[in-house]
């Protein structure tokens, strides 16, 4: 009788299929890729001239060939974006605090704050560019008066939420004022609050290039005023993708954060049956 020997074999190992990669990427991702091909044809096939519409191929030289510009006038549009953006919290939501908590503050500072949103901000650029010079402190100003009100509206939004149930319950355990608020509301309104942060990241980079158009000599939006000016419309469009890229990457750093502050939101508890 011939020996039985054991065979080791090796697990197999899946190898990841192309096809499922490229099912993980974003819809939108492909949306971009179709546009982006179509804008290219589009514009060979009508020979548009290029000082109206450059092809993408042409505005990705451009970057590469700018490139150091486009970063040096990035980094000072962001800082104009992150410092007003700041500021905008340090207002925004005391100020949303101090409405919810005082029925005096609300009748007095809201109807004031909704009011000031109907002020086109630019109009009073140039007050405040003869205010302030052309520093940095009115492009600040400019971003603070536009991010700060999603921010206000959305936290007394999200500190009203909690119920009058949940706070009696607060009450009924002992809770002092402080630990209803750390424990109770700011918790149930933590998700309001970051989306109106979310909002006020758009805002902000909005804010900042407008200040940069009215008066500036450094910063993408003064690039892309400078560039226009030659009819430089390449480098304009070059600017204006760098300035969709830190508006884009701003918001997805304030969702990376809302995720680890906001952990319940991201994976809701689903009860089971």
């Amino acid at each position: 009788m011939a020996a039985i020997t054991d065979v080791e074999t090796e697990p197999r190992v899946r190898r990841p299929s192309p096809l499922r990669f490229l099912g993980r990427v974003s819809p939108a991702f492909w949306t971009l890729i179709i546009l982006l091909i179509l804008w290219e044809l589009s514009v060979h096939i009508t020979q548009v001239p290029i000082y109206i519409l450059p092809p993408p191929t042409a505005i990705v030289k451009e970057m590469i060939a700018y490139w150091p510009r486009l970063m040096y006038n990035g980094g000072i549009t962001l800082s104009e974006v992150l410092i007003g953006f700041l500021f905008s919290i340090l207002v925004g939501v005391p100020l949303a605090i101090l409405i919810t908590y005082s029925r005096v503050a609300e009748r007095a500072i809201y109807p004031i704050i909704v009011a000031s949103q109907t002020i086109p901000k630019v109009a009073i650029a140039p007050l405040l560019m003869a205010w302030f010079g052309y520093g940095l402190t009115p492009k600040i100003v400019i971003v603070v008066l536009l991010s700060f009100f999603p921010i206000v509206i959305n936290s007394v939004v999200g500190l009203k939420a909690s119920s009058a149930e949940m706070l009696y319950l607060a009450q009924s355990m002992g809770a002092s004022g402080w630990q209803t608020f750390w424990k109770f509301r700011l918790p149930q309104a933590l998700p309001y609050i970051f989306a109106g942060l979310k909002l006020a990241t758009v805002l902000s980079v909005i804010g900042a290039v407008v200040a940069e158009f009215i008066g500036a000599d450094q910063g993408l939006g003064y690039v892309i005023t400078v560039s226009g000016s030659s009819f430089n419309i390449t480098r304009q469009f070059a600017a204006i993708i760098v300035i969709s890229a830190i508006g884009m990457l701003f918001f997805a750093a304030i969702e990376a954060l809302e995720r680890f502050v906001v952990p319940w939101k991201a994976n809701p508890i689903v009860a089971s049956e």
